[in-house]
C-alpha cells in the first residue's frame, strides 16, 4: 500500500453491505420534483403553459409526492434492518 495522491484504498473483502438508513426528505423533495417536472414539460410546453408555472408547479407538488415516498423509504428501511 502507498500513500501516494490518488491511490485507490484497497477492495473490501466482501460486497459492500446495502443502506439501512433512510435518505433526507430534501433528496426525496428534489427527485420527486424532477420526476413530475420530466413527465409534464414536453405537454405543458405544447398547450401553451410557461415552464416556470410547471417548474413551480412541480416543486409544490414533488413537496407532497416527497413526504410519501421518505415515509415509504423510512419503512424500506426498518424492515431491512429488521431482517
Amino acid at each position: 500500500m502507498t500513500d501516494a495522491p490518488g491511490a485507490r484504498p484497497p477492495a473490501p473483502d466482501g460486497p459492500v453491505p446495502l443502506r439501512t438508513e433512510p435518505r433526507p426528505l430534501i433528496v426525496h423533495w428534489l427527485v420527486d420534483s424532477a420526476v413530475l417536472f420530466l413527465a409534464t414539460i414536453i405537454v405543458a410546453l405544447f398547450v401553451g403553459v410557461s415552464w416556470w408555472v410547471v417548474l413551480m408547479l412541480s416543486l409544490v407538488l414533488g413537496g407532497v409526492a416527497a413526504r410519501l415516498t421518505y415515509q415509504a423509504d423510512v419503512r424500506a428501511m426498518a424492515e431491512r434492518r429488521a431482517g
